[in-house]
């Protein structure tokens, strides 16, 4: 099944953590959305790319145990030497969701375009396969955000997908430098208008206009953001539904 309407679930949000270390994980209220949006499918399939890191196989290998026995059917394209998958166009038409992962959002747009991929996920979103992902996953379908991509102090950036035409700040709450950095980037213009996210909340956006904001527990927000004609920047908090 597919959603109804091109979908995009944007989102500083991801797994629960489970008992062993960072790549124990189990999936999270986010990725249950995700299923929801694309039709509640019963077997919902969700392919995971992590071009972002690299397609590092420790996260590949924990994205499938993650989702080991839980009613998912889970596969990955990967990039790194090269595509694991013959017809990339087919799989990923396939898909009822398909989960970015974090990491360097400079680097995974710039892969993408190399392979086509930015040219089929814009097929696969208007043909109704949720577009979702976290961190680098949430920012890569805007016009761009601030990232950490370019070295330790955040910086700009502005050559995103573009599927929507706003800017998108993630770990809002959680690192001093990006709530400061996103009111720059607006105020000066070299962002436009967008919406930040804290982390644990996301943005569900239905065609290109924002639907709903969520989070997996109570407490994180998610903000729009716009600049006024003397450059100053509001930050108005969205009405954010809990998961459960």
């Amino acid at each position: 099944m597919t959603a109804d309407v091109p979908t995009i679930l944007a989102t500083s949000a991801s797994f629960r953590p489970g008992r062993h270390g960072l790549l124990d994980m189990r999936p999270g209220p986010i990725h249950h959305l995700a299923a929801e949006l694309a039709g509640a499918p019963k077997t919902p399939k969700i392919c995971f790319l992590a071009q972002a890191t690299g397609d590092p196989q420790e996260r590949i290998g924990a994205f499938y145990s993650a989702f080991a026995g839980t009613g998912f059917t889970a596969s990955h394209l990967q990039l790194f030497p090269m595509p694991n998958i013959a017809d990339m166009r087919a799989h990923l038409l396939a898909q009822d969701v398909i989960w970015v992962g974090g990491g360097s959002v400079a680097n995974l747009c710039a892969v993408w375009r190399v392979h086509g991929l930015d040219e089929i996920l814009h097929e696969a979103w208007q043909a109704g396969v949720v577009l979702s992902g976290v961190s680098a996953g949430s920012i890569c379908w805007h016009t761009g955000g601030s990232t950490d991509s370019f070295g330790y102090d955040l910086r700009g950036f502005t050559d995103g997908l573009g599927f929507l035409p706003y800017s998108n700040g993630v770990h809002y709450d959680a690192e001093e430098q990006r709530r400061p950095k996103m009111h720059e980037l607006i105020g000066k213009a070299i962002l436009p208008d967008g919406y930040a996210t804290d982390d644990g909340a996301g943005l569900i956006y239905r065609g290109t206009s924002l639907s709903e904001a969520v989070a997996d527990h109570e407490g994180p927000l998610a903000y729009e953001l716009k600049r006024a004609a003397d450059g100053t920047v509001t930050e108005t908090p969205l009405p954010t539904r809990v998961l459960t």
